[in-house]
């Protein structure tokens, strides 16, 4: 699989990465062997990046990843996880004390003595413009605690922030053919200052599959069914903010777009793969099958001009109201 520079970091991430919010929590069960399956599946399949955070199943993806890897001492696998949503949402609680905290934590959970990377996970909005924010990820990694740090973000504005700070590697953010608006001018912005874009919610929960029709039921554990209008968090990680009916609909356009031997999720990935600025996409999987056809979505041709064109004006028409000015 392609490899890319990821950013200031230094490192090179496949192209396609697995997020494994799913192996936590909130998208139904997930047992331990199915979740081993989904993990070894990835990196057969040519996959170097994991994407994780302290809070999906309250630690359980870090642990799951730490036992693989630790089975798995052959896979190069570069592990991205997040902090800051265990505790309330309170700018005064982002110092470093509880920096080193909560990465402790998560490095006793990954079984390693320095992360890869930690990303804010999505704190406050004035915590991206607090200079002893920075200067306590800064300490972190001159404790080598931390080999690089980044965001997570829900706004081109918060994304903008970060990105102006010179020890950032890395923002994540929502990008994907039901998002533009990270085009406009967080990707340049990105690509002109040398820091890593980890696309999220490639598929919009699932929407972009295709797979799902108004009459569909999701558990009563699955965000999809408790925060569609964003009831427990940000509205945007559910559906990409996109109203269900909206978004079936819209889904359903978006399949015809799809090239012959392609499923409406790869080409949704092989999208996201060919915006410029992208350093890796993060996907998630409940099952073997699925990772390993999200990780054939590199092996794409890219999709030709006409289809970028259709993408952009099925945006325009249907989902630009609902969500360009909000994120």
């Amino acid at each position: 699989m392609e490899q890319r520079a990821f950013g200031r970091s230094g490192q090179r991430v496949s192209v396609v990465g697995l997020g494994t919010w799913q192996l936590g929590a909130d998208w139904g069960d997930v047992n331990d062997e199915d979740a081993f399956a989904v993990l070894d599946a990835a990196v057969e399949s040519g996959v170097t990046f994991f994407d994780t955070a302290d809070v999906y199943g309250d630690g359980r993806s870090e642990q799951l990843i730490g036992r693989f890897l630790r089975e798995r001492p052959d896979a190069d696998v570069m592990v991205a996880t997040k902090m800051g949503r265990r505790v309330p949402l309170e700018p005064k609680l982002y110092h470093v004390d509880n920096f080193r905290a909560w990465t402790d934590r998560s490095r006793v959970y990954l079984g390693v003595d320095r992360l890869d990377l930690v990303q804010l996970h999505c704190p406050p909005t004035p915590v991206y413009d607090t200079d002893a924010v920075y200067d306590a990820l800064d300490t972190l990694v001159e404790e080598e605690r931390i080999a690089a740090y980044g965001v997570s973000v829900e706004t081109c504005d918060e994304a903008l922030t970060a990105i102006a700070r010179p020890g950032t590697a890395s923002v994540q953010i929502i990008v994907n053919p039901f998002r533009l608006k990270p085009l406009e001018a967080v990707l340049p912005a990105a690509a002109e200052a040398g820091v890593g874009i980890i696309a999220r919610v490639p598929l919009a929960s699932g929407l972009l599959s295709g797979k799902y029709t108004k009459d569909t039921v999701f558990a009563e554990n699955d965000h999809r069914h408790y925060n569609r209008h964003g009831e427990y968090f940000d509205q945007g990680e559910t559906f990409a903010g996109v109203d269900y009916e909206t978004g079936v609909d819209a889904a359903v356009r978006f399949a015809e777009l799809a090239p012959e031997g392609a499923t409406p999720a790869q080409t949704a990935l092989r999208w996201i793969i060919q915006q410029p600025g992208v350093s890796t996409v993060i996907p998630g999987a409940r099952n073997p099958e699925q990772a390993r056809a999200n990780a054939e979505a590199a092996a794409l041709e890219p999709l030709p001009d006409a289809t970028l064109a259709a993408v952009r004006d099925l945006y325009d028409e249907k989902i630009r109201p609902q969500v360009h000015d909000r994120w």
